[in-house]
């Protein structure tokens, strides 16, 4: 008998918690300009199909507004990426040019150090 009543107790709150329910948006838009929405809501039926709607869409949604955070997140790593390799590339100038400064400066000492050994050798 008690196994019954469980059985019977667990088999309507099954039943009442599976409710089906639909739910109506429509959006309305007055005179000036603004939008009003109404939703109405009915329960009918075994399975709530409309929670498992609402669900997937939310779902949805947040996919959606994640995917378009990262293409944010890929778009500023780009442009910084971008300005990081400009930088580089001025970088990389610059200390050609401070190399090749430096070089002609030791070729012309090493020039001069030729130059007065010589005149050294001929006296």
């Amino acid at each position: 008998m008690k196994k019954q009543i469980i059985v019977a107790f667990a088999v309507s709150a099954l039943v009442v918690s599976c409710t089906q329910s639909t739910t109506k948006t429509e959006k309305i838009e007055n005179p000036d300009g603004t939008v009003t929405t109404t939703t109405t809501e009915s329960r009918t039926g075994f399975v709530d199909t409309a929670k498992i709607d609402k669900a997937k869409s939310d779902v949805k949604i947040t996919v959606s507004k994640t995917g378009e955070k990262i293409n944010e997140a890929g778009k500023d790593i780009k442009s910084e990426a971008s300005e990081v390799g400009k930088d580089i590339k001025t970088g990389a100038q610059e200390v050609s040019k401070d190399i090749k400064n430096t070089a002609a400066q030791g070729a012309q000492k090493v020039e001069d150090a030729a130059k007065k050994l010589k005149e050294d050798l001929k006296k």
